[in-house]
């Protein structure tokens, strides 16, 4: 009894300290008197050591074994390197006006997942970029990284942007190019795509030059896509070399100018002109119509685009009867004087009949040219062998290339020698059977203008030291003598009289072709074309024209492209300085006087 009231007094006086909160001794507490099993701290020391050893082998891992794979991956979510684009060279014309020009223009550009924005102003970002509501949904995919909404954009597009305040949307200045000369020169200097890469026209013959070396910067971004810091070295962008052309962009404009005009005035489908400086080989004027804007290319056409004084071949026609003369002259086979017989406008041969357009009896040499005969011009080729055609016309640059720094030129049609039928040789000598660009034809009647030399030709901007050398075809006096002829052929009483230009002494030669179609030949659809020299007292200029498929009814080549010759002569050798080399009021009253027009094709 007494034992038991003891344990229950030390009981109650154990309650009263844990009550109170005083006197606890816990070395006598029940819970840590039980003694721990060995295998439990020693496991829980295993775990301690399991982790620190996965933790040294994770340092090992990522510090020493990966240290650059992981170093990429951080820097790839704080660091950017930044293009610095290189300004594209620009495209002078000879005297150094701009054809083509790079202005720095907004690019608009966004990281998707960052782009935090609500159903209203979504619509309205859409409608500052010009893009539908699905279209920006579809750019916006969470999933990509970056994406371009609107590349080289406007400045007002870009200020609407960024009045909207979108986190996520960001703008870079990227460069655009800008034609000032727009169609007039579209054909010469070309275009670019999105990307600066040229492609078409000097853009792209000349890519290399023009495009220059992009540089770089490294920099550190911070969640708002600001740049925050520099890191590493900036590597300076390099830009293009620029480009100084040939091409006068007066006589271009005029010249685009005048092809357009007798385009509409004929109710062509195209047209063509190209100028040559005989002095230098310098292309002064390359024009084509329909032609493009550069700047703006939305829904084009291969017709536009077609750079046809360089890729449409046709049958050079009588502009050929000239060099055949020539070669008869330079062989000694005729003199200017020598006389043929024409008969009565029609010449049976080889089962064929060859025919003029009238009858024109005995006439000379010179008198051939003048008149345009195929059956003279048949009679001087039938007395040479075919292989001494072939020569000439290769020594002319026919079914060749053109030895050009210019994209898409073609090389014509010239068949071997060894080939040739007579009746082939026959039709050859006056234009048919054979074909060329009309910038080969341009070329070839520097023959004439060069003292029977053919130049080689550039599209750029060539030293005024000295005259470009060039390869002789004829001797000097046969070329002036040629030179006397085509005057003859584009003055009173020859095929082109419209050709004449107030001032200046011009020859040349007209030509009209039936257009090929199929195996044959269409009935009703012409090329018309004339090419010709300026002043021919001492020449400075090659001009030649072509217009393709007149139907106002005129089609003879005198008629529908001797005036655009005489209007972009006029003009070309005024802007050149050239002084003129007749006396204009007495030229006026010999061209009222004029006999009318005889026409061969």
């Amino acid at each position: 009894m007494i034992g038991r009231d003891k344990g229950s007094k030390a009981n109650k006086a154990g309650a009263r300290a844990l009550g109170s909160g005083r006197g606890v001794t816990y070395s006598t507490s029940p819970l840590l008197a039980s003694k721990t099993p060995p295998w439990r701290s020693r496991f829980l020391v295993a775990l301690v050591g399991l982790a620190f050893a996965g933790l040294l082998a994770r340092a090992i891992y990522v510090q020493v074994l990966h240290t650059e794979f992981f170093q990429k991956q951080g820097e790839a979510r704080y660091a950017h390197t930044l293009e610095l684009p290189a300004s594209r060279g620009r495209i002078n014309d000879r005297s150094g006006q701009t054809l083509a020009a790079s202005v720095a223009v907004p690019s608009i550009w966004a990281i998707p997942k960052e782009v935090d924005a609500d159903a209203d102003k979504r619509r309205e970002l859409a409608k500052a970029l010009g893009l539908s509501n699905k279209e920006l949904q579809a750019k916006l995919n969470p999933e990509s990284r970056f994406v371009w909404l609107k590349r080289l954009a406007d400045d007002e597009t870009a200020a609407k942007v960024k009045a909207i305040g979108l986190k996520g949307i960001f703008q870079d200045r990227e460069y655009r190019r800008k034609y000032p000369e727009g169609e007039a020169a579209a054909h010469v200097v070309g275009f670019t795509n999105v990307e600066d890469r040229g492609q078409e026209g000097i853009e792209l013959a000349f890519q290399k030059e023009l495009q220059g070396r992009d540089g770089s910067r490294s920099v550190v971004r911070d969640r708002l896509g600001r740049v925050v810091e520099d890191i590493g070295d900036v590597v300076p962008a390099a830009n293009g070399s620029d480009i100084d052309l040939s091409v006068d962009s007066k006589v271009q404009f005029f010249a685009y100018q005048r092809i357009r005009d007798a385009v509409a005035a004929n109710k062509a489908k195209a047209g063509s002109v190209v100028v040559l400086d005989v002095q230098t080989g310098e292309v002064l004027a390359l024009a084509n119509f329909p032609s493009y804007d550069p700047g703006n290319r939305q829904n084009l056409s291969g017709e536009q685009l077609r750079n046809r004084a360089l890729t449409d071949v046709f049958e050079p026609g009588s502009t050929m009867k000239p060099f055949i003369a020539g070669l008869a002259l330079e062989t000694g086979r005729v003199k200017p004087e020598t006389l043929v017989d024409t008969g009565n406008g029609r010449y049976p041969f080889q089962g064929a009949v060859i025919s003029d357009t009238k009858p024109h009896g005995v006439i000379t040499v010179r008198e051939v040219i003048q008149m345009s005969s195929n059956i003279g011009t048949t009679k001087l080729a039938m007395q040479m062998q075919p292989r001494e055609m072939h020569e000439l016309f290769t020594a002319i640059g026919l079914g060749q290339r053109p030895q050009i720094s210019f994209p898409g030129a073609v090389t014509g049609k010239l068949r071997p020698y060894k080939t040739w039928r007579p009746i082939e040789q026959a039709t050859m000598s006056y234009g048919y059977g054979l074909s060329a660009s009309l910038f080969q034809l341009a070329r070839a009647y520097t023959v004439f203008a060069r003292d029977g030399e053919i130049i080689p030709v550039s599209m750029l901007r060539q030293p005024h030291d000295h005259p470009v050398a060039g390869i002789r075809v004829f001797s000097p006096s046969v070329a002036l003598e040629l030179r006397h002829m085509l005057q003859a052929a584009a003055g009173p009483g020859g095929t082109a009289p419209d050709a004449q230009v107030p001032g200046y002494s011009v020859g040349g030669k007209s030509g009209t072709a039936h257009k090929q179609e199929g195996r044959g030949y269409a009935a009703h659809k012409y090329r018309s074309w004339f090419v010709g020299v300026a002043p021919i007292s001492k020449p400075r200029i090659v001009v030649a024209v072509m217009v393709d498929e007149p139907t106002a009814g005129v089609y003879y080549g005198g008629k529908v492209a001797g005036p655009v010759f005489s209007q972009v002569t006029a003009q070309t050798l005024r802007l050149l300085g050239v002084a003129p080399d007749l006396d204009v009021k007495s030229q006026i009253v010999a061209n009222q006087k004029a006999v009318p027009v005889e026409e061969s094709f």
